[in-house]
C-alpha cells in the first residue's frame, strides 16, 4: 500500500501524456450496455430521465390515460430537452402494462421501452475528472436493487463515475433503471472485465483507493479525502474479494453498534459518499 503520511507525496505524478486525448463519443460497433437488445424502462422517475437524455433511443412510449394527462407537461418538456419531436406517449390500460413488464414490477403507469446506452470507456470518464473527484468501484455487486441504489448516490453527490465488473454484475434492466430513479441517465456506468487493472489505471491516474471492509485498518472519519478518491464497495455477504483488497491503498472501517454490525452495501455507500462530498464543502 501506498503511504500516504507524507502530504507533500500524497498522489503519484502525472504521466506527462496525461490526460488522454481521446474523441468525444465512443466508436462504431461499442459494446451496449445488456447488449443491443430494447428493455422496457418503468417507473416516473426512471422513465422521464430516460426521455430527457439524447443519448437513449426510446422506441415506445406506454403510459395509462390518467399518468398521461397528469404529467403531460414533464413528458413534452422532458421530450424537449432531448430534442425528440412529435414524441407522445401510446395510451394503455394498467393492465396492458402489467402483462408487458415484469411480474410485480411498479410502473406507476408509464413505461418506455428504450435501446441500452453505450457503454463508456474508463478513459473518457477519469479525462473529464476535475483535481478533487470521486469514483466508486464496485466489486462483483451483483443486486440490481443495490446497484441502483447506489447509482442514485452518486448522482445526487456529484460523483464522477461508478466502475463495475462485467462479470457478476447486473445487467441494465428495468429493475435497475428503476431501482436508480433516473441516475442511470446521469452518472457514467463503466464495466470493466479486470477491475484490479482498472484500479491500476485510476492510481495512474492520481486516484487514491480506499477499500471500504469492516475489518479496516482506518477509520473512515479518519481518511485524507482531498483531491482524487476512488472508493471499492465488495459484494453483498463476501465484501472485498483477496486480490481487490490488495489492490487498496486503505482498507477503511465504518464504526457502527454492536447491536448490528453489518450494513447493506448500497447504505455503506451512501454513507461514504455523503462524509466524501460534506469534506469538499471545508
Amino acid at each position: 500500500m501506498r503511504d500516504r503520511s507524507n502530504r507533500s507525496d500524497r498522489r503519484p505524478a502525472k504521466p506527462a501524456n496525461w490526460p488522454p486525448t481521446r474523441p468525444p463519443s465512443r466508436p462504431t460497433g461499442k459494446p451496449q450496455r445488456g447488449g443491443h437488445q430494447s428493455v422496457w424502462l418503468y417507473g416516473r422517475h426512471a422513465v422521464l430521465a430516460a426521455l430527457a437524455n439524447p443519448e437513449r433511443r426510446i422506441e415506445r412510449l406506454l403510459a395509462t390515460d390518467e399518468v398521461a394527462r397528469r404529467h403531460t407537461a414533464e413528458i413534452a418538456a422532458a421530450c424537449v430537452k432531448a430534442g425528440r419531436t412529435g414524441f407522445s406517449p401510446i395510451t394503455v390500460s394498467r393492465e396492458e402494462l402489467n402483462q408487458r413488464l415484469p411480474e410485480g414490477a411498479v410502473h406507476q403507469g408509464i413505461a418506455a421501452l428504450a435501446t441500452p446506452l453505450e457503454e463508456p470507456a474508463l478513459e473518457d470518464v477519469l479525462a473529464r475528472c476535475p483535481e478533487s473527484a470521486l469514483v466508486l468501484a464496485l466489486d462483483q455487486v451483483t443486486d440490481p436493487h443495490n446497484v441502483g441504489a447506489i447509482l442514485r448516490t452518486a448522482a445526487a453527490f456529484g460523483v464522477a463515475g461508478v466502475v463495475t465488473t462485467e462479470r457478476h454484475a447486473p445487467a441494465e434492466t428495468g429493475v435497475l433503471a428503476k431501482s436508480a430513479s433516473g441516475a442511470l441517465e446521469i452518472v457514467p456506468l463503466v464495466r470493466t472485465v479486470n477491475l484490479a487493472r482498472a484500479l491500476d489505471q485510476l492510481k495512474e491516474a492520481g486516484f487514491w483507493i480506499y477499500g471500504l471492509d469492516e475489518q479496516g485498518d482506518v477509520a473512515l472519519g479518519q481518511v485524507d479525502f482531498a483531491g482524487r478518491v476512488c472508493i471499492v464497495l465488495g459484494a453483498e455477504g463476501e465484501g472485498l474479494r483477496r486480490l481487490t483488497a490488495e489492490k487498496c491503498d486503505r482498507l477503511v472501517t465504518i464504526a457502527t453498534s454492536q447491536a448490528l454490525a453489518a450494513l447493506n452495501v448500497s447504505n455503506a455507500g451512501a454513507i461514504v459518499v455523503y462524509e466524501w462530498a460534506r469534506r469538499q464543502e471545508k
